[in-house]
């Protein structure tokens, strides 16, 4: 007699209940699942794009804030630093640093940020060039694969940058060269595939030459050798405040400055001194190209930055030489005695885990619930047929079954209708994943597999055979004590 066959016929003569059973049993399957891959994928995400950063320093606010802006790319900035304080952090020589990478941010390309750092950045990510190369010269740029593929970028293509980091093309920095595109990074999985990367000094000479487009000052004749004060007031997400005061000492140092304003701000200029004898850099007043192309590639690296005091940068991005007792203080010493502030990634995502954790835990502890309750509605619903079914059981036991025969019966019944809540339930949690993959692709720009299959739904079709299995043994021990000749006679 073929059991296995046998007990699937005698749920689908009954598809109400089987009705009932499988879809309770796969709400609770399908929030379990739910939980345990939105844990994983989240948890995979926040620890793939930490990329090894021990520290990073920005302006002073949230903690949380400064990390989920500057490492994931999901918040605005707490501010801007100055070069002033940050050069002693970006020095190769620091003692504490092995890397600092610094990173501005203001700008964005219909919704995908607009990065201005240093060669260093990409590394961090071990990211690697697709198509094309990186960016070399001012106004080049390399796109992460995301954001190329969603905004049809290839090599050689141009467009311009809008204020802020979200979509408004409200404010396009069309008064300045267009950014063109260099090179396609491969796929990492990480943050990095969603961003645009350029050099530190493209983004300063787009917000300098915005201050001229908006709130130019004219002078007239030659521009003083020894005073020079340029106010700054950038709002939506990129916000300087800088006051800068030149003071130029020394003989060889002799400025003749010819500017020449149109709509297209082109400033041409006469530099009779040594470029990094001072304090001018990018944004000083000027239109702030590079002398050279070699000084171009220059500004890719982190030394050429701090020959540019009076900026500013969004954060820097750190990594120690080493764990010591110095690397410890760092953090306190930062945040006691300097403007900025001091964030631990890996401390302010476990708190942030925790936080989201909570809710995970009780959409998990909800589903267990339900996958219990699910199992007395199993077994209710089985022993309630035995009533029904005693005289198909009597009649089987004369036509040679044993008992052991009806309690199998019993048994794979309960097997069936866990597995298809199990299958049922596997839906809907790769439902429930696929409307939280939009949702977090269109509001954070993050990919999340819906369809992934995790080691703990393995585990989850062992939990589903267990309930299963318990809610039918006692339906089961009362069929295999079927009594023939009572149940017979009485018919």
């Amino acid at each position: 007699m073929n059991f296995l066959k046998l007990s699937l016929k005698n749920l689908l003569y009954r598809p109400l209940n089987l009705t009932l059973s499988v879809v309770l049993f796969a709400l609770g399957i399908g929030l379990v699942s739910l939980m345990f891959n939105l844990n994983k994928q989240i948890q995979d995400q926040l620890d793939s794009n930490l990329a090894g950063i021990d520290l990073v320093i920005a302006a002073k606010g949230s903690p949380l804030q400064a990390i989920l802006c500057n490492m994931y790319h999901i918040d605005n900035p707490t501010g801007n630093i100055s070069m002033e304080e940050a050069i002693p952090f970006l020095r190769p020589a620091n003692p504490l640093i092995q890397k600092a990478v610094p990173i501005s941010l203001g700008d964005n390309y219909k919704g995908y940020r607009i990065v201005g750092t240093t060669i260093d950045f990409p590394e961090l990510y071990n990211a690697e060039i697709d198509a094309g190369r990186m960016w070399e010269y001012d106004f080049e740029v390399t796109v992460g694969s995301s954001a190329a593929r969603h905004l049809n970028l290839n090599v050689g293509d141009e467009f311009h940058g809008s204020h802020g980091l979200g979509g408004d093309d409200m404010h396009v920095h069309d008064y300045v060269p267009p950014y063109v595109v260099k090179g396609i990074l491969k796929p990492t999985g990480a943050v990095i595939d969603n961003l645009i990367i350029t050099n530190t000094a493209s983004v300063w000479m787009v917000h300098h030459d915005h201050d001229h487009d908006h709130d130019h000052h004219h002078h007239d004749g030659h521009h003083s050798d020894t005073e020079h004060s340029h106010a700054h007031d950038h709002s939506h997400n990129h916000n300087h405040d800088h006051s800068h005061d030149h003071k130029h000492h020394g003989e060889h140092h002799s400025h003749a400055h010819d500017h020449s304003h149109d709509h297209s701000h082109n400033h041409d200029h006469s530099h009779d001194h040594n470029h990094h004898d001072h304090g001018h850099g990018p944004g000083c007043g000027h239109h702030h190209d590079f002398h050279t192309a070699e000084d171009q590639k220059g500004s890719n690296k982190v030394e050429h930055l701090l020959d540019f005091h009076g900026e500013a940068i969004t954060a820097i991005l750190v990594k120690y030489r080493g764990r010591n007792i110095q690397t410890l203080n760092l953090p306190r010493q930062i945040n006691q005695n300097t403007n900025m502030m001091a964030a631990s990634p890996s401390y302010e995502i476990n708190r942030l885990f925790d936080m989201m954790g909570t809710g995970i835990e009780a959409i998990g502890i909800m589903g267990w619930i339900i996958a219990i309750v699910s199992g007395f509605s199993i077994f209710i619903s089985l022993f309630q047929s035995l009533s029904r079914r005693k005289y198909e059981l009597a009649l089987m036991r004369v036509m040679g079954s044993s008992r052991n025969g009806l309690f199998t019966l019993i048994i794979l019944e309960g097997l069936w209708i866990s597995i298809f809540g199990y299958l049922a339930g596997m839906v809907l949690s790769r439902l429930g994943m696929l409307g939280v993959a939009g949702m977090v692709e269109s509001g954070y720009r993050y990919q999340i597999n819906p369809f992934e299959f995790i080691g703990e739904d393995g585990m989850l079709l062992g939990a589903a055979l267990v309930i299963g299995f318990i809610a039918a043994v006692i339906p089961a021990v009362f069929a295999s004590k079927t009594d023939i000749a009572k149940t017979l006679s009485s018919k």
